[in-house]
């Protein structure tokens, strides 16, 4: 809501979220055309979350209203009260595993799941991360501001670490195919170990022989992993597992380039690209790492940050 009472495109956006009428929502038709008595589903968790719902909305045997909401990422205090509203009407709670007091917030999945009336139901399953095609990108955490991402896109690469390390341009080091497929493995390795410790629904599987467009990024699954990971999430529910293709890239807005040397960790056919791509603009690897590289020089506590953080990695790829 704006200081002069119209709305602001966010309110709009998750307009049933803010409780808002349906005339005053712009998410009606997307996110709960159905009828208001029908028990609502709520999906939490990050970016994924709302790509997971978008496909278990357009299920035609769909019994509940799948309510959009913000990324638990963006959520702010001002949100919390809306979110126990929404929560204490929820029948259905499908959630990424959340830690309590979030961003310093009872955002957890488990302070979210005791909002809900008695007898919800909670499935949780797996925030999707995985290297298997993007063996040198990473997220590093500023620690002087947590919320900070790199400039031209918002992930790391550690070959452009390493260079403004070392001072030695390292963007077309020679890494060993079997360094990446090592990468590969232990990012399946933590997914793995993440889903036996925190979830009900797992997908690591799906991952283990991975094919080109499996992940736009190392935290963007493209549509064959989500809609496999919608489809489960419908057995969980003892439901139809219907989820289909919407017919566009839920999330590809940002589309790392595939390096040759993790098509072939993998054993993959296909053309490596050098070229990113965010939201159909393509922008030239080189670019990235020259932005970046001085970036990092500007700021060296973020070096200091992506090596403590990433040191086996950088050891693995020989980059430390």
């Amino acid at each position: 809501m704006t200081d002069n009472g119209t709305l602001d495109s966010r309110t709009r956006h998750y307009g049933t979220f803010h409780g808002r009428e349906p005339a005053e929502r712009a998410d009606t038709a997307d996110a709960d055309g159905l009828s208001d008595d029908l028990p609502v589903l709520l999906v939490w968790g990050n970016c994924q979350a709302e790509a997971i719902r978008v496909l278990l909305a357009a299920s035609p045997s769909l019994q509940m209203r799948a309510v959009r909401i913000p990324p638990v990422f963006e959520l702010t205090a001002s949100d919390i009260d809306p979110l126990r509203r929404l929560a204490g009407h929820a029948s259905v709670l499908l959630a990424q595993p959340v830690k309590d007091g979030y961003r310093d917030l009872p955002l957890g999945t488990a302070e979210v799941a005791s909002l809900m009336p008695k007898g919800g139901t909670v499935v949780r399953w797996p925030v999707i991360r995985s290297s298997v095609l993007h063996p040198f990108q990473a997220i590093i955490r500023d620690p002087r501001d947590p919320t900070r991402e790199p400039p031209v896109v918002p992930y790391h690469d550690l070959r452009t670490l390493a260079s403004a390390r070392t001072g030695k341009d390292l963007l077309a080091a020679d890494i060993p195919i079997d360094a990446c497929a090592r990468v590969a493995a232990a990012s399946l390795a933590e997914l793995r170990r993440r889903e036996s410790l925190q979830c009900d629904v797992v997908i690591s599987d799906v991952l283990e022989q991975p094919e080109l467009g499996d992940m736009f990024t190392i935290d963007h699954p493209g549509n064959k992993v989500l809609i496999e990971l919608a489809r489960r999430l419908q057995v969980a529910l003892d439901s139809v597992p219907d989820a289909t293709d919407p017919g566009r890239d839920l999330l590809g807005e940002v589309r790392a380039p595939v390096p040759s040397v993790a098509l072939s960790a993998q054993g993959l056919k296909g053309t490596a690209s050098t070229t990113w791509e965010v939201r159909g603009e393509p922008i030239a690897e080189q670019e990235v790492h020259r932005v970046q590289w001085q970036w990092y020089r500007d700021n060296p506590w973020l070096v200091d940050a992506g090596y403590a953080r990433h040191a086996e990695t950088l050891k693995v790829l020989q980059l430390a």
